[in-house]
């Protein structure tokens, strides 16, 4: 691409440095297509409108079409879908106690042992979160590291070998 009013290497590199440049367009519609188990029989959102409009808001910003190519709609879903399911984990309608609104947020894991005497149940992550460890919140739920798993696909940028 060359520019007539800037130097002959302008843009060289932007495009050398492999940082996407484009913008996404994932919509509600296209959620609502790819995901239907987070709407109800009736086609309603289980999100409330604002927070589905704000994770499909990120996921057009986050995952470029440029980088993702036809696996671009997919990440997109996995994306919203990922988030979905952090917020419908820590959801409650209302709370009657400072207590009861900050349980909704406790960071659980798989049950790796249970106690019925005395009620003792162990967690445990680590055995799901191996592969894709540092890969942050994208551990926490299955979307999440099928979303990372593909996007180590992508930032190899056709280098996979089986």
């Amino acid at each position: 691409m060359f520019y007539w009013d800037k130097p002959q290497f302008y843009g060289v590199k932007t495009q050398a440095s492999n940082v996407a440049q484009s913008r996404g367009d994932y919509t509600a519609d296209m959620f609502k297509e790819d995901f239907p188990q987070f709407f109800d029989t009736y086609g309603v959102c289980l999100l409330p409108d604002t927070i589905q409009k704000e994770f499909i808001s990120q996921a057009s910003a986050v995952i470029q079409p440029d980088k993702w190519l036809d696996g671009w709609r997919y990440a997109a879903g996995l994306y919203v879908a990922h988030y979905a399911t952090l917020y419908l984990r820590t959801y409650a309608e209302h709370s009657s106690t400072p207590s009861q609104a900050a349980g909704t947020g406790a960071l659980v894991g798989v049950v790796e042992s249970a106690t019925l005497g005395d009620a003792t149940v162990k967690y445990d992550a680590d055995a799901l979160t191996k592969a894709t460890e540092g890969w942050g919140d994208l551990n926490a739920t299955q979307y999440g590291q099928m979303l990372a798993s593909k996007a180590r696909l992508v930032g190899m940028a056709g280098n996979y070998v089986i």
